[in-house]
């Protein structure tokens, strides 16, 4: 079940905080002026966001501009301090929306002692998966990832990249509606990385809404649209194509560096 892309123009005096034409479900996500702050440093400022299902919506911004943050608001991993998160249209935070998405954190959060396989069965009993259900959802996601062969190896013994597609093989098993990836492909071979995007790509064309973190510029180039993310604002949000059309740009890099020119200098408040 995939869903129309839509793309619009970026108005300089305001950044575009809008989405996609509306269909007949409702939105994966939508933030209407939220804020988060930590220690009286603010790092959410007043954004405002639709993610349509479907959409693999990509967020972008070096590190320390506030996509973590952002996510776990997305997902009512987190609370906001002022504003309205939803979720599928249910208000956030809501502790039976925990199985509607998949989350693939920075930090690898897998046992160590325990083999592939058994942190796999873990998690995959916290999402509900039985028997039959678990073992084949298993094997499924490992298969993507390109881990069944050392699945009964502890974690502990595990290359950093191992871990990473382990992470991703446990967000992925229970097929979430919404899957959040922060920075997924990082430590993954090429060969690999190329064949996770495109599964991603499969998973949208299905229905499956993703919201990726990244700083690889040729990924960010394969997202829907993309959330161009400094000092926990907007400075920017369309397709990757707009993007670089309205900055007479030849890479989304060099997009990013002219906008966040532009509102140094005040084009965009």
């Amino acid at each position: 079940m995939g869903v129309s892309k839509h793309s619009f123009i970026l108005e300089w005096s305001e950044p575009t905080m809008g989405a996609p034409l509306q269909n007949s479900h409702p939105p994966a996500i939508v933030l209407q002026d939220v804020s988060r702050s930590f220690n009286h440093r603010t790092i959410i400022n007043n954004v405002s966001l639709t993610v349509q299902q479907g959409e693999l919506f990509g967020l972008l911004g070096p590190s320390g501009s506030g996509k973590t943050t952002l996510i776990k608001l997305m997902t009512g991993i987190d609370r906001t301090d002022s504003g309205t998160a939803h979720m599928f249209g249910v208000t956030l935070p809501k502790l039976e929306m925990l199985h509607r998405f998949g989350y693939m954190a920075q930090s690898d959060a897998l046992y160590m002692e325990l083999s592939g396989r058994q942190n796999m069965a873990f998690f995959g009993k916290l999402y509900g998966l039985k028997r039959a259900a678990l073992q084949q959802r298993m094997e499924e996601a490992a298969g993507l990832v390109d881990l069944t062969d050392h699945l009964n190896k502890p974690v502990g013994a595990y290359s950093g990249g191992m871990k990473r597609r382990l992470s991703l093989a446990i967000a992925l098993m229970h097929r979430p509606s919404l899957l959040v990836l922060d920075e997924p492909t990082v430590g993954i071979d090429p060969v690999l990385r190329r064949s996770i995007w495109q599964e991603l790509k499969q998973l949208t064309e299905q229905g499956t809404t993703i919201i990726v973190t990244t700083h690889v510029m040729d990924e960010a180039e394969k997202c829907d649209r993309l959330g161009l993310i400094r000092e926990g604002r907007f400075i920017a949000v369309d397709s990757p194509a707009n993007l670089l059309a309205q900055t007479g740009c030849s890479s989304i890099e060099e997009a990013f560096i002219a906008l966040g020119t532009r509102m140094e200098g005040g084009a965009v408040s």
